[in-house]
């Protein structure tokens, strides 16, 4: 495939740390594995400093990663990595990349020795849980500096793909509240769903623009799910993690209130698996939504640990994994969302990229659900609210709809319950955006400027 270097918005994000840090901190990326670290860290490098060098703790010389074994005097650690490395860097001009650092746990370690020092600046990538599960001997610096990376959204998909100035309209309508046009709308959904398609994975984007073709873009995704799969299983030997990933996507079809964890292991509870569904979320391969047990501005002091929703960091890998089973050309949401058929039973697929582009937007993602009986007689009816956001001082009750269906009944009825603290209502759905006195209907394709 070709060699693409994508726009991403983490790059503005790394500017910033550069200037306001001025050496004091290190930079750490975080993020799922296939996302584009690596990619973007080497790019600034390129761009924003005289020189650089990267050490890639995944394939790198042992006798390298013995360097870090030896930190007390700096000026000969340096002296030996320019030996083995045969190169020399300008003083507070370069920076050096710890790619994959979760491979040498100690030259995480002399990140605080090595900024103190303060000759060049440091960024540091990692994946997976093992960032986590490979620092338990050794001191973490406190001179870090974290950024989450995400896969693209879908204004960096249409960056990608030589369609910025589309995402400038969608940005001009929802800042002023504008329909789109329902001929621009359908034209914006088409673009939509090829995203979910496709999805944010930068190799994903690369085999789509190269070949133009999706089982070609398929077998990429598919790929990225083995990787994650052997990852799991080495956290994991037991399938426990690999299950949990897998099950996802069956999970959300259940249209249950929450991830049934005893549906997918036998016995199992949330409470029980408590570091497990930790590792899984470290991984950034997944995004999990709590349920809130008192909606408000402080969710996450009331959030409900063992009742929560998972999905796919990344929507099109998610669409591949409900059909990981079956080949391609009997995968039925590629066929359905092209040409916009989507049934009822697959509108999950919507909700997944909603919390996808919310969580890659900043939100942390909370959902609630509650009873309304109408009388002693009938059986109450359980009402759910897909996402609950912040706002300032209030929150943003969210609705999700695969269709242009505008019933929204649960924010009805949660507005009742709620309406002192709610700021907005949005109902997400696939028609234009219009405006019911102060419920907003936005098309699903703006979830990202909540």
């Amino acid at each position: 495939m070709t060699k693409r270097i994508f726009k991403r918005k983490i790059y503005d994000k790394m500017k910033e740390w550069k200037s306001w840090s001025a050496g004091r901190y290190a930079l750490m990326i975080e993020g799922a594995r296939r996302v584009g670290k690596s990619t973007v860290a080497e790019e600034f490098a390129r761009n924003e400093y005289q020189d650089y060098l990267i050490i890639d703790f995944s394939n790198v010389d042992e006798e390298v990663v013995r360097l870090f074994d030896h930190m007390s005097d700096l000026d000969r650690f340096f002296l030996r990595l320019q030996a083995f490395t045969g190169k020399s860097l300008p003083r507070r001009e370069s920076v050096i990349i710890f790619d994959e650092v979760q491979f040498c746990p100690k030259a995480r370690q002399a990140i605080k020795h090595l900024v103190r020092d303060g000759r060049y600046d440091y960024i540091e990538t990692g994946s997976l849980i093992s960032i986590r599960k490979n620092v338990k001997d050794i001191l973490i610096p406190s001179e870090e500096h974290h950024l989450d990376m995400y896969p693209m959204d879908f204004e960096e998909f249409l960056e990608a793909t030589g369609k910025k100035t589309k995402w400038d309209f969608i940005k001009s309508s929802f800042e002023t509240l504008t329909p789109m046009g329902d001929d621009m709308n359908r034209h914006m959904m088409e673009e939509f769903r090829l995203y979910m398609l496709v999805g944010g994975m930068p190799q994903s984007v690369v085999a789509y623009l190269d070949y133009n073709d999706f089982a070609e873009v398929d077998r990429v995704k598919r790929e990225i799910l083995r990787l994650y799969d052997g990852d799991f299983r080495k956290l994991d030997p037991l399938g426990r993690a690999s299950t949990i990933f897998s099950s996802i996507p069956a999970e959300l079809s259940r249209n249950t209130m929450r991830y049934k964890v005893g549906s997918v292991i036998e016995s199992a509870r949330p409470n029980r698996l408590g570091e497990l569904f930790a590792d899984i979320t470290d991984s950034r391969t997944v995004n999990i939504a709590y349920h809130a047990d008192d909606p408000g501005v402080g969710m996450a002091l009331h959030a409900h640990l063992d009742y929560f929703k998972m999905y796919l960091a990344d929507t099109g890998l998610f669409v591949t994994l409900a059909f990981l089973d079956r080949d391609y050309t009997d995968n039925v949401i590629y066929r359905k969302l092209l040409s916009d058929r989507l049934p009822t039973d697959l509108g999950y697929v919507y909700e997944n990229v909603v919390a996808q582009l919310l969580r890659s937007a900043g939100n942390n993602l909370y959902y609630y659900t509650f009873k309304d009986r109408v009388s002693e007689d009938t059986k109450p009816r359980v009402y759910e609210i897909d996402f609950l956001i912040s706002q300032k001082d209030k929150i943003c009750p969210i609705e999700v709809k695969s269709s242009g269906y505008k019933s929204h009944k649960s924010l009805d009825e949660f507005y009742k319950k709620f309406s002192s603290r709610i700021k907005s209502r949005y109902l997400l759905y696939t028609k234009d955006l219009r405006r019911e006195g102060d419920l907003i209907c936005l098309p699903v394709y703006m979830a990202g400027l909540l």
